[in-house]
């Protein structure tokens, strides 16, 4: 019997050290290369300046890189002690990439990260940019590998059943790393990380001109920040893009519920701006639509529909009776009976086997299911149309309220020249610090429950996914987490404050340059 508290606090607990964990990666995605990109000009240059910013913006992604990887470690334990039939189930294919970035990307990191600090007086100019390039190529390679595992949970590809092992064994590794759907994930997550470390620069570089100090060190900070964070929101969209197409043909359930769409319409499907889902009668209460846009955006097409969840459902019913077929030939094949016969039924059913195994948390008996336990297996083979419609729309909110923030800056910093004096726009920019944070915490959000009840994508229920734990054992630890994570989050925010408070080192003189030249400056 399945317990389905101790799986909700499961999922609650992976959830929880995700969400914290996920607050420090995409800031240490693109603060290395901003540090790379200031280092270059410094190097080709010779502008001691842009060394104290590579100084000071290193100082701010060294905090945020030791307490990522504090919340980070913890992740990959759970697979064991949570989500061990899950490990089992598909480690054969979820644990090379896994290994790899643990072996190659992460250690090569950790070793340049602590070069990089100490290597100022030790290395020339020239060998110290290759070791911050190699940190922040190690930072990408390392979310590279995580993602590429976690693709392949979104869209489980070149892998098949063993029945004799009772797990999913890999095919083709390539297939695996090159999989169109990983590779869009990865590009699409490390813009918004790129996004998000440009977003950072820019505002904390707004408070300097606020308060009137390192001006020139601002200006010249806000200039990488801004081009470097518009080439990421191209990329963003580019990207996000390319996911979504990816998402409606392996994942319809996933894009009809960021969608609120409910009824399979004549295409192009209209694009809806605020809905009020009714997730109990399937349909919406209320929708703002504009005309034929999310046919254009999700399928690139003006005749393609956009397949809704009542024929979602409908679906997931017919492949849930097939799977209850395959459901039993394996039983048949695992008690010893291996005649032609059930092997061929096996083989003819088998790609609906995930779906026989929703009757095991739906049904009296998951070999002989009635028709109503498999319509309501089907109906909850679907995720919440609420959490996923509005995570989409508030990621999507953040990303173009981060869009108008950098284009008023370069707009003021590079045309009109005066966006020291422009308090206003300045404390815009600053107070939309958080913004890139809650754009990537609802992303991810849309990403993970947009897969539910999956968890790896038609292949392995969440609610078979876990280990055989107490509700006492996963709710202490996660009052635990909680407890922890808040306490390291605490700590990150107070030393990037005092960080921030201190300012730039050997930035005085360009202060005093500064008031003897009027305050004006070039950026660059």
């Amino acid at each position: 019997m399945i317990d389905g508290f101790m799986v909700e606090l499961s999922r609650w607990q992976f959830a929880v050290t995700s969400l914290y964990h996920f607050i420090f990666v995409p800031l240490t995605l693109g603060i290395a290369w901003i540090i790379f990109i200031m280092e270059l000009i410094y190097v080709t240059t010779g502008k001691v300046i842009y060394k104290d910013m590579c100084k000071f913006w290193g100082k701010l992604f060294g905090i945020n890189f030791a307490i990522g990887v504090a919340t980070g470690i913890t992740m990959e334990f759970e697979f064991g002690t949570n989500w061990s039939n899950y490990s089992h189930y598909v480690g054969d294919i979820f644990g090379a990439p896994l290994a790899i970035e643990g072996l190659m990307a992460f250690f090569l990191e950790s070793t340049f990260i602590g070069l990089m600090f100490t290597g100022w007086n030790r290395f020339n100019k020239f060998t110290h940019l290759v070791i911050t390039f190699l940190t922040a190529l190690g930072s990408n390679l390392s979310a590279m590998w995580i993602l590429i595992a976690n693709g392949w949970m979104q869209f489980p590809t070149s892998a098949t059943f063993s029945p004799e092992k009772m797990r999913m064994e890999m095919d083709n590794f390539w297939d695996v790393v090159l999989s169109p759907f990983a590779q869009a994930k990865f590009t699409h997550t490390v813009s918004a990380g790129y996004i998000t470390a440009s977003m950072f620069v820019l505002a904390i570089s707004a408070f300097f001109l606020l308060k009137k100090r390192h001006i020139d060190f601002a200006k010249r900070s806000m200039t990488v920040a801004i081009t470097f964070g518009l080439l990421a929101m191209g990329a963003s969209g580019l990207t996000g893009d390319i996911a979504a197409v990816h998402i409606g043909q392996v994942q319809p359930a996933k894009l009809a519920a960021m969608e609120a769409e409910f009824e399979t319409n004549p295409p192009p499907a209209s694009w809806s701006i605020v809905a009020i889902p009714n997730e109990e009668k399937m349909e919406n209460s209320f929708a703002i639509k504009i005309p034929m846009l999310l046919g254009l955006l999700a399928t690139q097409s003006l005749d393609t529909p956009v397949t809704g969840l009542r024929d979602v459902v409908a679906t997931n019913e017919k492949r849930i009776e097939n799977g209850v077929i395959a459901y039993k030939a394996l039983n048949d094949m695992r008690s010893g009976i291996k005649d032609e016969e059930t092997l061929a039924t096996f083989e003819e059913y088998k790609k609906d086997l995930g779906y026989g195994m929703l009757l095991v948390e739906h049904a009296k008996d998951p070999f002989n299911p009635t028709q109503d336990e498999i319509k309501v297996a089907a109906r909850n083979s679907v995720p919440s149309v609420w959490i996923t419609f509005y995570a989409f729309r508030v990621m999507i909110g953040c990303v173009t309220i981060m869009g108008l923030l950098f284009a008023a800056a370069a707009f003021f910093l590079w045309f009109k020249k005066d966006l020291v004096n422009r308090e206003l726009v300045l404390k815009a920019i600053f107070f939309g610090l958080p913004l890139p944070f809650i754009a990537c915490e609802a992303g991810w959000i849309l990403a993970e429950l947009g897969r539910q009840p999956w968890a790896i994508q038609d292949v392995l229920p969440t609610f078979l996914a876990t280990s055989t734990l107490t509700a006492t054992d996963i709710l202490l630890s996660l009052v635990c987490f909680i407890g922890i994570y808040t306490i390291f989050l605490i700590i990150e925010v107070k030393l990037m404050i005092n960080a921030v408070k201190v300012g730039p080192e050997g930035d005085d003189h360009n202060n005093k340059d500064e008031q003897q030249n009027g305050g004006v400056l070039n950026a660059v």
